[in-house]
């Protein structure tokens, strides 16, 4: 492929700040996010991102079939040396995912298992994340780079800081875990923040749950921080404060208790309670 540098130069491209453009060009890298991701040859693999094709490359290196989207035409030139020999393994898709619908994106990918790998843009990180994780047909796991600070986020535990709506959104949909931490000048050009490497493995844990009506219970809990989740579930959704305060009690937990403090499980579990009390 040779220096990404050089290509970038040679077809003249000039990076967007619109689109987030932060291009990853250290080939361990590149080699250590596909293994973290765990593609093999038999993959189906869908890139939000594309980019200057560095990682596009290294995904198509390890599995059966690539699909890239990006966003910026510019690119075109910059990916047809990038990818060249590639034809075979890579299509590259010159729209926004997030503009394309499930019906589109299925014709495109297939209805098959697939896997989502990314170098995220920082600005659309949680949209894109949630996107995938609420389709229909939803991939076994998506493996992206995000700013170290929302990585944190997205793997908290009950009672953090970073705690939030995101985080047990994404509990609901399966595991998360950062795989690899990454310095700010492993990028071109070089973002003002670090990052992190996630990774969500999907499940079936809560198939059987009404996972609408947990997440508008989620929300509601941290509709305030500071406030209690009695209040919280008061003033957001309604619900009779002594209502709320039965079914804590019912589970054992604390009627002072605040919405940072319940994992997800306690969620499932306090929807349930309030059907019944």
């Amino acid at each position: 492929m040779g220096d990404i540098s050089k290509v970038l130069r040679d077809n003249n491209f000039r990076f967007n700040k619109q689109f987030g453009q932060n291009f990853i060009t250290d080939s361990n890298l590149l080699q250590a996010m596909v293994a973290d991701a765990g593609v093999s040859e038999d993959d189906t693999v869908l890139e939000i991102g594309a980019g200057a094709g560095t990682l596009t490359r290294a995904i198509a290196e390890k599995a059966g079939k690539v699909y890239a989207f990006e966003i910026d035409r510019n690119l075109i030139p910059v990916l047809s040396e990038t990818l060249k020999g590639l034809d075979d393994k890579v299509e590259v898709i010159f729209k926004d995912v997030m503009k394309v619908s499930d019906e589109e994106l299925d014709g495109i990918i297939g209805k098959g298992s697939y896997k989502v790998v990314a170098n995220l843009p920082y600005y659309i990180t949680t949209p894109i994340i949630m996107r995938f994780l609420e389709r229909e047909n939803k991939p076994r796991s998506l493996s992206v780079m995000v700013q170290k600070e929302v990585a944190e986020r997205l793997t908290s535990k009950a009672d953090c800081g970073d705690y939030g709506v995101i985080t047990l959104s994404i509990a609901l949909e399966g595991k998360a875990k950062i795989t690899r931490e990454v310095p700010r000048y492993m990028f071109t050009p070089q973002p003002n923040v670090d990052s992190a490497v996630v990774r969500i493995d999907l499940d079936d844990t809560y198939a059987g749950v009404d996972k609408k009506a947990v997440k508008k219970l989620i929300k509601s809990a941290f509709s305030m921080r500071r406030k209690t989740l009695v209040n919280n579930l008061s003033s957001a959704m309604g619900i009779p404060k002594d209502k709320t305060e039965s079914a804590l009690s019912k589970l054992g937990m604390d009627t002072r208790i605040r919405g940072e403090a319940l994992t997800v499980d306690d969620y499932v579990a306090l929807n349930d309670a309030l059907g019944t009390v």
